[in-house]
């Protein structure tokens, strides 16, 4: 089996060539070797490759700066999907791509659902949302995995931010009212592997392709977050210049950025695990190991 992996330079996409590596023969597509926002380049590296899967973590992940740079966003998000879909259906390829809980509306304290109506309220989240659209509509045999808060060891993240800021000042104050789960790249990367490594057992036919939530289990907020992330690096020995408990709890309305963030980014994982039979750990145990490898 061949497959194409975009992004490999972020933090999903390490994770990727990782577990992807004992499966198949993987070709990394990182922004130097295909610029996926480039159409003619990105059907041009897929026909030259002809792969038997293409895997897409490649995207415009600037929330803030999608706001003003609507038309990349657009490229990166939207089109690449769409295109990717295309160029696989020719080659009888399946896709498998990653979206984001951004395509809700946010609101609320229930578990998003697969089937519950979306309602971007930023350009990133609409392009994400349209992105999986196009890609479904191009090729049936896709699959999309909707995630939340990622965090790798590889790349930037939240965590990392929080590590650093903790060495530099005194005080601290951190949005307390969004509410999600942290998922490690690692824990998506191996997802994925177990994925691949059933379609090359199986085959394409009859495999369960479609949009389901991958998130781990739990849900915290990203206060409670840079507690848990604070208090990991001290008892490991780190000096910081900030307790976990001094760090202060605000609300969204009191840090104003360019893009609305969703209050509530809690996805309903059931139909993935009933589907696949894979369990989704806690938060806590993905960020563990994500912090164990960082400090």
């Amino acid at each position: 089996m061949k497959l194409l992996l975009t992004g490999g330079n972020g933090q999903l996409g390490f994770e990727l060539q990782r577990s992807l590596a004992p499966l198949a023969d993987v070709v990394v597509a990182g922004s130097a070797e295909c610029d996926v926002s480039d159409e003619a380049a990105l059907r041009a590296m897929i026909q030259q490759v002809r792969p038997d899967g293409i895997i897409n973590p490649a995207a415009y992940t600037g929330v803030d700066r999608a706001e003003s740079d609507q038309a990349m966003a657009r490229k990166v998000n939207a089109d690449a999907p769409r295109i990717m879909g295309e160029e696989a259906t020719k080659l009888g390829a399946f896709v498998i791509h990653y979206s984001t809980d951004y395509v809700f509306e946010g609101v609320g304290e229930s578990f998003y659902k697969e089937t519950d109506a979306t309602m971007p309220q930023n350009v990133y989240g609409l392009t994400k949302r349209d992105g999986e659209l196009a890609l479904q509509a191009a090729c049936a045999n896709s699959l999309v995995m909707r995630t939340s808060w990622v965090v790798g060891a590889h790349g930037g993240n939240f965590a990392k931010t929080m590590l650093r800021l903790a060495t530099e000042r005194d005080a601290l104050s951190v949005v307390a009212d969004q509410y999600g789960a942290p998922t490690s790249a690692a824990l998506l990367a191996d997802v994925t592997a177990q994925l691949v490594g059933r379609i090359k057992q199986q085959g394409l036919q009859g495999f369960p392709f479609g949009l389901y939530h991958v998130v781990a289990s739990g849900v915290t907020n990203w206060h409670t977050y840079a507690k848990f992330v604070i208090a990991h690096a001290i008892k490991a020995g780190k000096t910081m210049k900030i307790q976990p408990e001094a760090i202060k709890p605000i609300a969204s309305s009191d840090y104003p950025v360019p893009a609305k963030r969703p209050l509530n980014s809690r996805l309903d994982t059931r139909l993935f695990q009933d589907t696949f039979k894979l369990k989704l750990p806690h938060w806590e145990q993905g960020v563990s190991h994500v912090l164990k490898q960082i400090l």
